[in-house]
């Protein structure tokens, strides 16, 4: 399985020109005070923040579909449970400041929907389910690294980082358990 593959939503959020405002950001990263006052048209910001919801409401589906297919053992799946959290806490910050902003989150599908789309169906063992959500870390990685170059302020650029170093780590972990070896590559994120 090629674990480059983007998927559609990804590919979408890449190609956005991903530019949030500094205010988007600054409410992401919980910095209220940043954001006064620099209010003005934050319908792109909050096109861009539904993107990446939509893309943590796949991740958290994606664990919960591997969590309850019986195909993980204890300490894979305690893990994966782990990283389901991760994605929660990364979701629950999204809402929050596209609330903020005055936008509508996006809605998360049915669990039958997201096994559709990642064709549940076909994994058969705890090998497949590690590389569906790797597939997905790593598509989570980059998408959030693609947003990076366009923020100027580095207080600002640190909460995007933040949420890029979780992807990382859980695509690493994942990677990892399956046997593979990591990137023989420096600089091989985000390209």
């Amino acid at each position: 399985m090629n674990l480059i593959h983007k998927t559609p939503a990804r590919r979408q959020f890449l190609g956005t020109g991903a530019t949030l405002s500094a205010v988007a950001v600054a409410l992401l990263g919980g910095r209220e005070a940043l954001a006064q006052g620099a209010m003005g048209d934050t319908g792109k910001d909050v096109q861009i923040l539904n993107v990446a919801l939509g893309l943590e409401h796949e991740a958290i589906n994606a664990y919960q579909l591997g969590a309850g297919s019986g195909l993980l053992q204890k300490p894979v799946l305690d893990v994966a449970v782990q990283f389901q959290g991760h994605h929660k806490a990364h979701r629950d910050a999204l809402v929050a400041t596209i609330q903020k902003l005055g936008g509508l989150p996006v809605a998360e599908k049915k669990l039958n929907e997201y096994a559709m789309a990642l064709k549940a169906d076909t994994l058969k063992n705890q090998a497949d389910v590690l590389e569906l959500a790797a597939r997905l870390e790593l598509g989570a990685t980059n998408a959030y690294l693609g947003v990076l170059p366009s923020l100027s302020n580095r207080e600002l650029a640190k909460v995007a980082a933040r949420l890029a170093a979780d992807e990382t780590l859980h695509y690493t972990v994942l990677i990892s358990a399956l046997g593979k070896p990591l990137p023989a590559q420096a600089l091989s994120f985000g390209a």
